[in-house]
C-alpha cells in the first residue's frame, strides 16, 4: 500500500483510485439459450473471447452465467484476464456427444494468465452418460471408450478457482498441468464413488499452489500431486500446500504419485479430515523422480478395504518406493515428516522402500492408529501396485507399523490399538526389517496377540508369511 510520512510516528495511507467497473459479458446476451437442451458452446465461447479482449490479469472481465439456467456445452477454450462466473444456481453441463468436443475436455486453457473461475453455481460432467455398464463383481462402472475430463488447465499462471461446485466427472475433475501461482479455495466436488479415475484435484508439474477449504467426494484419489510423463518439460511439482479440506474417496485421501517422472518436493498437507479412503496418507514412488521435503500434520482419517480394482488395501499410511518395472529407473523418498495424525484403519502404517530405492529420513511423531476389520473383503495383504518388479498384491501379516528397506527412521510418541474381534493375521505393534538407524521412543501399544507375538520386532530377515 502506498503511504506518506506526515510526522514521526504517524503514517497515513494515500487514497486509492476508484476501481474500474467490471466489464460483464452475459452469455445469454451473446446467444446462449441456457435451457439445458440447446448446445451453447458457440455463444459461450464468443463471450469468453470478447471478455478476454476487454480484460486483463489485474482487471478481469466477467463471463456471466445467470442463475436459474442450465448451459450445455462441449469444449470451451478459456482465456486469461477473465472471471468465468457461475452466479447463484447457474449450471454448466457437459454434452454427451463426442463431436461437440475439440479436445477430450470440457474446460480447457493453455497459457492463460489471470484466469478466474468463481461463483456458487455448478459444473456437472454427468458421468453416468459415459459409463457402459456396472460390474457387480468388481463393484464399479465400466467406462465407454470415450469420456471427457472436466478441467484441463495447462501452463496457467495466477489462476484462481473459488466457490464453485463440481460434480459427475467421468475422468479427472481438475487437472492442472505446469501451472504456477494457483489458488483453489472453497470448492466442492461431488463425483460418483464407483466411477474409476474420477480424481478430485490433480496438480501435475505445478508450483506455488494452495488448495484450501475444499470438500471432495470422489471414487478415485481426492487430492493427488503428480509428475506425469509428458513430451514437454513442465518442471517439478513443488511448493504446494493443501489445508483445511474434507475428503471422502474409495482410493487415497492425500497422495503423491504414482506418476513421479520428475521431482516432487516441498509439499505440506495440514488440518485435513479424510472421512473415508483405501489409504489415508500415501506416497507412491514408481519412476525416476524423487519425493522429498514432505510434511503431513494435524490430520484425521479412516481407511478401509474396497473391491479389488481400487489400489490400496486399507493402509493407514503407505509410503512406498518400488520400481514400476523390473530394472526401471526409480528415484528416492527422503525427508518426510508426519505429526499429530490419528485415525482408524484396516491395515498398517507402512514405510516400505525396496532394494533399488531405500526410503530415508522419515519422522513419525504423535501418530495414533487403531486397527480393526469392519469390511467383508479378504485381509492379510499389502498392495504394491502399480509394479511388475515384485508381486503386486503381497501376502503379509498386519502389523501396527511396518518399516522395511529404510534408513534413519524415527518413531516418536506413536500409538497402536486393536479393535475386537482381532483377526488371526493381525500381529506386532511395530515390526522392522532391513532398517538402519531406527529410533523408537515413547511407543505405546501391545501386539495384536500378545500371547503369541512380541510387541516390537526388529529383524534383518522375514519369514514367508511376513511374521517376525
Amino acid at each position: 500500500m502506498p503511504i506518506e510520512q506526515t510526522q514521526p510516528g504517524g503514517i497515513h495511507p494515500l487514497p486509492r483510485p476508484s476501481p474500474a467497473p467490471v466489464k460483464i459479458f452475459d452469455v445469454l446476451e451473446h446467444g446462449a439459450a441456457g435451457d439445458g437442451v440447446a448446445l451453447d458452446t458457440v455463444a459461450i465461447q464468443r463471450a469468453i473471447d470478447l471478455a478476454s479482449a476487454a480484460g486483463d490479469a489485474t482487471h478481469p472481465a466477467q463471463v456471466l452465467f445467470r442463475g436459474k439456467h442450465t448451459f450445455k456445452c462441449g469444449t470451451l477454450h478459456l482465456r486469461g484476464g477473465i472471471d468465468f462466473h457461475l452466479a447463484d444456481d447457474a449450471r454448466l453441463i457437459v454434452s454427451a456427444e463426442p463431436k461437440d468436443f475439440s479436445r477430450e475436455t470440457m474446460l480447457y486453457a493453455n497459457g492463460a494468465r489471470g484466469l478466474r473461475l468463481s461463483g456458487t453455481g455448478s459444473i456437472d460432467g454427468l458421468s453416468r452418460l459415459f459409463m457402459k455398464n456396472f460390474d457387480a463383481v468388481d463393484q464399479w462402472w465400466i467406462p465407454k471408450p470415450w469420456r471427457p475430463r472436466l478441467f484441463e488447465l495447462v501452463e496457467c499462471n495466477d489462476l484462481e478457482i473459488t466457490g464453485v461446485r463440481i460434480a459427475g466427472a467421468s475422468f479427472w475433475a481438475v487437472h492442472l498441468m505446469g501451472c504456477q501461482r494457483v489458488l483453489i479455495d472453497n470448492v466442492t466436488i461431488r463425483n460418483e464413488m464407483d466411477v474409476p479415475n474420477c480424481d478430485g484435484i490433480d496438480p501435475d508439474h505445478c508450483r506455488d499452489v494452495e488448495i484450501r477449504n475444499c470438500d471432495i467426494t470422489c471414487g478415485d484419489d481426492a487430492i493427488v500431486i503428480k509428475a506425469t510423463n509428458q513430451p514437454k518439460d513442465y518442471g517439478p511439482s513443488s511448493h504446494i500446500v493443501v489445508k483445511d479440506c474434507v475428503l471422502t474417496t474409495q482410493d487415497s485421501g492425500l497422495k503423491i504419485g504414482t506418476e513421479t517422472t520428475q521431482d516432487i518436493h516441498d509439499i505440506r498437507f495440514e488440518r485435513c479430515t479424510i472421512r473415508q479412503g483405501c489409504r489415508g496418507l500415501c506416497i507412491q514412488l514408481r519412476d525416476a523422480g524423487s519425493v522429498y521435503n514432505i510434511e503431513y500434520r494435524d490430520i484425521t482419517f479412516e481407511s478401509r478395504y474396497f473391491s479389488d480394482p481400487w489400489w490400496g488395501r486399507g493402509e493407514a499410511i503407505s509410503f512406498t518406493a518400488i520400481p514400476r518395472h523390473a530394472g526401471g529407473a526409480i528415484g528416492t523418498i527422503h525427508d518426510i515428516k508426519v505429526s499429530n495424525v490419528r485415525g482408524r484403519a484396516e491395515n498398517s502404517v507402512r514405510v516400505n522402500g525396496s532394494a533399488q530405492s531405500r526410503i530415508r529420513n522419515v519422522t513419525l511423531n504423535d501418530v495414533d492408529v487403531t486397527l480393526g476389520r469392519w469390511t467383508r473383503y479378504p485381509g492379510g495383504v499389502y498392495d504394491n501396485r502399480p509394479t511388475t518388479s515384485i508381486p503386486d498384491i503381497e501376502p503379509h501379516a498386519t502389523s501396527g507399523y511396518c518399516i522395511r528397506h529404510a534408513d534413519n527412521v524415527s518413531v516418536e510418541r506413536c500409538k497402536v490399538a486393536w479393535e475386537e474381534p482381532v483377526p488371526e493375521y493381525f500381529s506386532h505393534a511395530l515390526e522392522a526389517s532391513d532398517v538402519t538407524e531406527l529410533s523408537v521412543t515413547d511407543f505405546t501399544g501391545p501386539a495384536a496377540h500378545p500371547e503369541r507375538d512380541q510387541a516390537i520386532v526388529i529383524d534383518e530377515s522375514e519369514t514367508g508369511d511376513g511374521r517376525r
